[in-house]
């Protein structure tokens, strides 16, 4: 049966009730139970094949149950990393380095970037690392969010190595597949798209002008100007995902700070990671960048996770800090902190296998091959509506292996294959939208869950700079790469209209004088 209109229905309504209500929980299952609905034809049923169907099966997938696994090991190992004075150590070494805002901003973007093997360990581990960082230097709970959901899937989807680098090989030959190429260079393609993924390259470039401008627009100048004029880090009445930074996982009062009590568990889950992408992949039997491609990306991060928590325990363990049933308690309760986004990201998943079962995707594509315009315009259509499906539907993977193999026949037939790579680059990176601004994107549920943010606090003042990113990526990278333009020159001229823009529209909030001289403007 086809759905049509009514299949976009469920992802609409979830994203309209939870920026209104800023009730994400109940939003997503209201969403999930119309299309539940819809698809078995009574609300009745639909309410329990919500639960027992979509919701059930979306958490006991292996893929998505590694990740929610390692989501609680991660936060019950920085919990106890709190609990030993480590976090505190490395956040007062950077500190007494960080001298203001701009710093501190910085500092959280550098975090973000070294962090680029897995989004979902740099939303946990960044935002962790740089809180109490930006927390002394009042920078505002949505302003790190923002920065490290900026600089976790847009950085991840294009580095060389990293957990997306098997998905994204495995829909590019798919894509290729469609057209009757099927002994392509695959990972050689992935390298010629990187320089047309321009959100992603932009998303990152605008953060650090914020940054170094000390320039805000639209929700996030309030919010900054709050933190900065008042201290007061959150809205009153928010509600961030995460607990880490409650009184229970504070270190006690006598505790060593030690560095290396952070710095330490952190690099043997970042080595680990690697080691075991490169194992799980296959190495020694392949080259290094087909075993990471090769990977399982999930059970790697459940080793590594493990290992870290393994190795916090002997440390704290060693040094006496605590005793062996408040390392446990401890870890147990820094996982407990990101159960609220667990939730949501269960429902999230839901929701996507429901916006599946109705044809959502094939909905919208429907439309962009309907259109019937030139091959000029084609990335920029593919990039809009890879945009608008990620956001709605809340996955950048899903948008990506639904598009990509219906975008690049389209691009070969009407352009030839020089066509195809911007055109696929435009799906890889209008799928990065989604991820960095939906509501219902695990992404930027985990980047308020780091930072300890509101997540529709994070959503609504993220998304006026995610839309400038996209027009930018759209009027200076794609309709030029329609018409043959070297993707580099793209680059630059964005950039630039970025910094401009920043300057002209932006609003100082560099401390209090220069906001109050800037409201009098």
């Amino acid at each position: 049966m086809e759905y049509g209109f009514l299949s976009i229905l469920p992802p609409l309504l979830a994203i309209v009730l939870a920026i209104a209500t800023r009730q994400v929980i109940i939003s997503l299952f209201i969403a999930v139970w119309l299309g539940a609905s819809f698809l078995h034809a009574n609300p009745i049923t639909g309410f329990f094949r919500s639960v027992d169907t979509y919701m059930l099966e979306s958490a006991a997938d292996p893929w998505y149950a590694a990740i929610l696994i390692f989501t609680m090991i991660i936060a019950g190992t920085l919990g106890l990393v709190t609990k030993a004075g480590g976090a505190q150590a490395v956040a007062d070494a950077l500190t007494k380095k960080v001298k203001n805002a701009r710093g501190g901003m910085i500092a959280a973007w550098l975090m973000g970037m070294i962090i680029f093997f897995d989004d979902y360990s740099s939303c946990i581990i960044a935002g962790n690392t740089a809180r109490p960082i930006t927390d002394a230097v009042k920078v505002s709970r949505e302003k790190l969010s923002y920065i490290i959901d900026s600089t976790a899937a847009p950085i991840a989807t294009v580095a060389l190595i990293s957990t997306w680098i098997g998905f994204e090989l495995g829909v590019i030959g798919e894509g290729y597949a469609a057209i009757g190429m099927e002994n392509v260079p695959v990972y050689l393609i992935f390298l010629q798209s990187i320089p047309y993924r321009f959100y992603s390259i932009f998303a990152i470039a605008l953060v650090l002008i914020l940054a170094i401008t000390m320039k805000d627009f639209g929700p996030m100048y309030n919010a900054e100007v709050r933190a900065r004029t008042t201290g007061k880090l959150l809205r009153d009445g928010a509600e961030p995902l995460s607990a880490t930074d409650t009184a229970v996982l504070q270190p006690e009062e006598g505790t060593p700070m030690r560095w290396y009590n952070f710095v330490i568990p952190v690099l043997v889950i970042i080595i680990a990671t690697f080691v075991g992408l490169y194992v799980n992949g296959g190495g020694g039997e392949v080259g290094i960048m087909e075993a990471f491609g090769n990977a399982d990306s999930s059970v790697v991060l459940l080793w590594s996770s493990s290992l870290g928590a393994l190795v916090t325990v002997i440390m704290v363990l060693i040094q006496r800090i605590v005793p062996l049933q408040k390392a446990i308690d401890t870890l147990i309760d820094g996982a407990k902190s990101v159960f609220p986004a667990l939730i949501i990201l269960v429902l999230a998943w839901s929701l996507s296998y429901v916006s599946g079962e109705l044809g959502a995707a094939d909905y919208l594509v429907s439309v962009v091959e309907k259109t019937g315009l030139g091959i000029a315009v084609m990335p920029l259509l593919i990039f809009i509506i890879s945009c608008f499906m990620a956001f709605a539907m809340g996955t950048s993977w899903g948008t990506m292996g639904i598009v990509i193999p219906l975008a690049v026949p389209v691009a070969f037939a009407l352009g030839g294959e020089q066509f195809i790579i911007p055109t696929m680059a435009a799906v890889l990176t209008g799928a990065i939208f989604g991820d960095h601004c939906s509501p219902l994107s695990d992404t930027t549920i985990l980047s308020s869950t780091g930072a300890g943010s509101d997540h529709i606090d994070h959503v609504r003042t993220q998304i006026p700079y995610a839309l400038t990113g996209a027009v930018v990526a759209g009027v200076f990278g794609f309709i030029p790469a329609g018409l043959g333009v070297h993707p580099l020159i793209s680059i630059v001229l964005g950039v630039i209209v970025l910094i401009i823009f920043v300057r002209l529209v932006g609003r100082s909030t560099a401390d209090a004088d220069s906001i109050a001289a800037s409201q009098k403007k």
